[in-house]
């Protein structure tokens, strides 16, 4: 048992196999004693539990779900009650032990006496609410308030992944709309479809944690009857399940703005692709009169009068001249340049 030290934000990468247990000490969640019973832990917290962690929970009573039976995606697999204990699968954006962002399942584990988590992966919440759990709507005093205060610890994290999705949204689209956006390098218009593109698959991942989060308050507040506390947790549950639906809400007008900013940078290419077009078919246009004068002199027919003329060659230039300053004067009047 590894009491987790203090930890940044880049420090949930290096979250190796193991296992935190914490216990409640007056008010406050404190790592628990390594030297006593595992079984007096009010939480116990999983990540990438080897075999033998596995036999030692069971030795407690819980046994625990494997990666595999985590993933899948039947509500009968995520949502269940066993011998008494409830188990419930969310799927949650977090860091892989090696860096890369991922969305993973974590399940929790619910009894009248302790909280088990298990994960393979390491959303922040679970870094960042040990030390605040006392400060959650409903402390930490029992395994159902230390349940309500981690979900809401995950709910916030939510709102918070959106937040940031949003302000880099405003970045974006403030750039893309701007009065020189249309002759913006296709450097940076790519790199504004790029940061589209990952601000689009981190909202899809939080849209996903607040379909699991929902389903999960759903089944336990299917199941408040029967806990201890019913009447103070009832009321609390049913404010995140609200804040849930308002974060969707706002998902669903984020992916809209994604939608529009999409669309408005991929305009923004095809009008300088079409610029580029314009630009040589005029060219094109300028030199094609010339083309053709050279070309009926090229032709070194023997009736042809100005051959031997000691003009015709610098006629032929003045004719070539005129010819592309008339094409040049008829498309500005046309203003096709």
């Amino acid at each position: 048992m590894i009491p987790r030290p203090g930890r940044g934000t880049k420090g949930a990468a290096k979250e190796a196999a193991m296992h935190y247990a914490y216990a409640v000490q007056g008010n406050r969640l404190v790592p628990h004693d390594p030297d006593r019973d595992l079984g007096e832990a009010l939480w116990i917290d999983l990540i990438q539990p080897s075999d033998a962690e596995m036999d030692r929970l069971r030795d407690l009573g819980v046994p625990l779900p494997d990666l595999a039976e985590m993933e899948e995606i039947e509500l009968s697999n995520r949502l269940y009650r066993e011998n008494g204990l409830d188990y419930m699968t969310a799927v949650l954006p977090g860091e892989t032990a090696g860096g890369d962002r991922s969305s993973m399942p974590v399940t929790f584990i619910l009894s009248a006496d302790r909280l088990v988590t298990v994960r393979h992966h390491s959303p922040r919440p679970f870094l960042t609410f040990p030390t605040r759990a006392e400060r959650s709507t409903l402390g930490c005093g029992g395994p159902d308030r230390l349940f309500a205060g981690l979900m809401e610890e995950i709910i916030a994290r939510q709102a918070d992944i959106l937040e940031g999705s949003g302000r880099v949204l405003d970045q974006t689209t403030a750039g893309i709309f701007e009065r020189s956006a249309a002759a913006a390098s296709s450097d940076r218009l790519q790199a504004a479809l790029q940061g589209v593109g990952r601000e689009a698959e981190t909202m899809a991942r939080v849209r996903l944690a607040l379909l699991t989060i929902e389903r999960i308050l759903a089944f336990y507040t299917a199941t408040i009857d029967d806990r201890p506390e019913a009447d103070r947790l009832r009321p609390v549950i049913r404010a995140q399940m609200r804040d849930v639906q308002a974060l969707e809400v706002h998902a669903d007008f984020l992916g809209s703005r994604v939608s529009l900013a999409v669309d408005t940078t991929l305009g923004m290419i095809n009008l300088q692709q079409n610029n580029t077009a314009r630009i040589l078919s005029v060219i094109a246009a300028l030199f094609l009169p010339p083309t053709l004068i050279a070309s009926i002199y090229g032709m070194n027919f023997t009736t042809m009068p100005e051959l031997d003329k000691p003009w015709g060659y610098p006629l032929a230039l003045a004719m070539m001249g005129a010819a592309t300053l008339g094409t040049w004067l008829f498309l500005r009047w046309k203003h096709w340049l």
